[in-house]
């Protein structure tokens, strides 16, 4: 059985953090959202959210953390995704390289790789770590391992990364297997970088040949010679609401409505079966769109 919320949007993807310790410190991070860490899921208990998940026909599955690679435990929790959920990752992309063929072939379809300059002097800036040349060698290994297609993740930061963007199409020009992301920073903290990407939206779609508009959140997808190019605009934006189909999970176990609020979340730590069903059926129950 499809879960619908009162606005009658059907629940498809899940989001799971794994983990909320990373080994960066990007100065825009809102931390999936949520407010302080507490002791993490462990792989039995995410196993049986993700069994109970299948059981409501949701067909995807997102790992994200903080950086879910730094979990010993990560094979064994990919390896426990229903084989009806498509399972994909979110990744900063440091410890990419020596792990994606084994991502792989535990079940891992495809990745997310957070990169927010080709400038190692500005990433250093971003991040916090001079680590770039580890993250490039990480997106090589996925697309050799076939953990494809691979989104680019660019948050866009006023005054700090958004001259680059020409560069990060023609870094992802002419390789279908690489897709940018250009994301609006949100209002989680204080930084004050956002960019309004309205003009540049506007200046993708009169570059483009084709657009394309996704199911999920009515997202656009631009293709401009050979480069495609998705907008992410939460702020302030009521088709991003309109258009949700997910339901998040904390690393702590609590099962998350809405990216946006923190006052209704539902504990699910260590339930099981008809109970834990029970619980998914009221936190799909307190969704509703944060911009209307």
């Amino acid at each position: 059985m499809v879960l619908k919320d009162s606005y009658n949007r059907p629940v498809s993807n899940l989001r799971i953090s794994l983990t909320p310790r990373c080994n960066l410190s990007c100065i825009y991070c809102h931390r999936e959202g949520e407010k302080s860490p507490r002791e993490q899921l462990c792989a039995e208990e995410i196993a049986e959210i993700l069994r109970v998940a299948a059981t409501f026909e949701i067909r995807s599955v997102k790992f994200t953390g903080g950086e879910p690679l730094l979990r010993p435990d990560i094979l064994e929790i990919l390896r426990s995704t229903p084989g009806s959920m498509e399972s994909s990752l979110t990744t900063n992309g440091t410890l990419l390289a020596g792990i994606a063929s084994d991502l792989k072939k535990a079940g891992l379809r495809r990745v997310n790789v957070s990169l927010d300059s080709l400038n190692p002097e500005t990433y250093k800036k971003i991040t916090g770590n001079n680590r770039l040349p580890e993250v490039m060698e990480g997106i090589s290994a996925a697309l050799d391992a076939g953990l494809t297609p691979i989104k680019l993740n660019m948050v866009v930061l006023e005054g700090i990364n958004d001259h680059e963007i020409d560069d990060f199409l023609g870094f992802v020009r002419g390789n279908r297997n690489l897709i940018l992301q250009l994301i609006e920073l949100m209002h989680f903290n204080e930084c004050s970088y956002h960019w309004d990407l309205n003009g540049l939206e506007d200046s993708l779609a009169s570059r483009s040949k084709q657009i394309i508009t996704r199911r999920m959140h009515h997202r656009k997808k631009y293709c401009l010679d050979g480069a495609e190019v998705e907008v992410v605009r939460p702020r302030h934006n009521t088709e991003f609401c309109a258009f949700c189909n997910r339901l998040r999970v904390t690393s702590d176990g609590k099962l998350k409505p809405c990216l946006l609020r923190t006052d209704n979340h539902v504990d699910i730590r260590g339930k099981k079966g008809r109970e834990l069903e029970a619980l998914f059926r009221e936190a799909v129950g307190k969704r509703e769109p944060f911009y209307r």
